[in-house]
């Protein structure tokens, strides 16, 4: 009876993707605008890299916001579906980037306009803290472990995809405004269309099944009086270490190659923004589709084998990365971004799938979100700025080279001290582990 109402796995592919698309959409929309227009609208009276610091510690707080969504999130996923806490997620960030296109500047408010901005900052990433998780889950659990690595991959593609988006709306913008109508009204525009999105996406997510393994596991499970979060560092603390060690290279070097290439090289190499952007918008296409086949690799070689192969690319990648930004030459400067954003594929490709075979199904949704979103603050959060202090203190981007390195170092150790996953049963993982849980 259950595989008659079963949702097919192409239509879940697809609702986990838009969703994730139009969620990262808002997410990095916020790291654009805070490199390019939020200094001057948020924090006018700072020197230029002071204001972008600035404005990075904004964008840093949806950061430090992940954790308790994913606490949240991953609680409720655990216990009442993974479905319903996808649609709430995506309404949440919608809102909130909605309502920053709508927000008076520093120049209307005053100080009110930085601490608004803040907020719905943290509404964003407190929406994004669970959105990844359950979106990844989906897909994990109505797949089958042969193709799991494939099939999991595509919500994955998403960060690209809203990248992709965002970059694409205000490289348009950049095209066909002055820099004067871009700083006085035309930035608004990206994050108005947001509300639009969110329809769509809401539309395509209520007309999905529940998981399929959720579901059995509901109906098997005993009773546990234990939050499921508490169960997760009981008998899965290992497992969120390993998370958080394999996200550090992943997100660190995404952040560097996306959001900080934006100050970089305007402020330092001295290119026009409509070429950064388009070279990111190159990269972020050709992101979009590595990720699927670096997830189909991981299926038959392995999680492991491809993640290491990542880390140590961008690790190395790195110190190619911006030299080939100081020539100023277009085509040096795609390069740079594409082949970091590749190897960058190589780890992110395979992580959702890698993740889900970790963590028994009651505590799945909290395991996956909160592992994640803790390297979040420590990786991704801090990553821009970290980048910007460097710069600042050193005037060279060689300190730059070396912090993406050694996250690499780190995230390389994590992943090869780790077990392989390839092809657990979803299903059995939950069996063994919650039979420990509810004794």
């Amino acid at each position: 009876m259950e595989k008659k109402t079963r949702t097919p796995i192409g239509k879940i592919v697809g609702a986990s993707l838009v969703g994730t698309t139009i969620e990262w959409y808002d997410f990095f929309l916020y790291g654009s605008a805070a490199a390019l227009v939020f200094p001057q609208l948020f924090f006018p009276k700072s020197e230029p890299l002071t204001g972008t610091l600035l404005a990075f510690l904004t964008y840093a707080v949806g950061f430090v916001a992940r954790p308790l969504g994913a606490l949240v999130f991953g609680h409720f996923g655990d216990r009442i579906g993974r479905k319903k806490l996808l649609v709430v997620s995506l309404l949440m960030m919608g809102g909130a980037t909605f309502l920053i296109g709508c927000l008076p500047t520093h120049a209307a408010i005053g100080m009110a306009a930085p601490l608004l901005l803040t907020l719905l900052r943290l509404v964003q990433g407190f929406a994004l803290g669970g959105e990844w998780g359950g979106a990844v889950l989906i897909v994990s659990e109505h797949g089958d472990a042969a193709r799991r690595g494939f099939w999991a991959s595509w919500p994955q593609a998403g960060a690209p995809g809203g990248n992709l988006l965002a970059t694409a709306v205000l490289a348009v913008l950049a095209a066909v405004q002055t820099d004067e109508a871009f700083v006085s009204w035309g930035w608004r525009i990206p994050f108005l269309l947001s509300g639009v999105l969110v329809l769509v996406g809401m539309w395509i997510r209520l007309s999905i099944s529940e998981s399929p393994v959720f579901q059995q596991a509901v109906a098997n499970a005993k009773p546990s009086k234990s939050l499921p979060i508490v169960e997760v560092f009981r008998y899965h603390w290992r497992d969120v270490l390993i998370a958080i060690g394999a996200r550090f290279a992943e997100n660190v070097s995404y952040y560097v190659i996306t959001a900080f290439v934006l100050v970089y090289a305007t402020a330092q190499a001295g290119l026009a923004k409509p070429v950064v952007l388009n070279a990111v918008l190159i990269g972020s296409a050709i992101h979009f589709v590595s990720i699927p086949m670096w997830g189909a690799l991981s299926d038959r070689l392995g999680r492991r084998p491809v993640y290491l192969l990542g880390a140590a690319g961008v690790g190395l990648w790195s110190f190619a990365f911006f030299p080939l930004i100081d020539t100023k030459n277009f085509a040096a400067v795609t390069l740079a971004v594409t082949v970091g954003l590749i190897l960058h594929g190589a780890m992110y490709g395979p992580q959702a799938a890698f993740f889900s075979e970790l963590f028994a199904t009651r505590m799945r949704y909290s395991g996956v979100s909160i592992g994640s979103q803790l390297a979040s603050i420590v990786a991704g959060a801090l990553a821009p700025l970290i980048a910007v202090a460097l710069l600042d203190a050193y005037k060279s981007s060689f300190p730059i080279m070396l912090y993406v390195a050694g996250a690499a170092v780190l995230t390389l150790i994590t992943v090869y001290v780790s077990r392989e996953t390839r092809g657990r049963d979803l299903v059995t993982i939950g069996t063994r582990d919650e039979a420990k849980a509810t004794r």
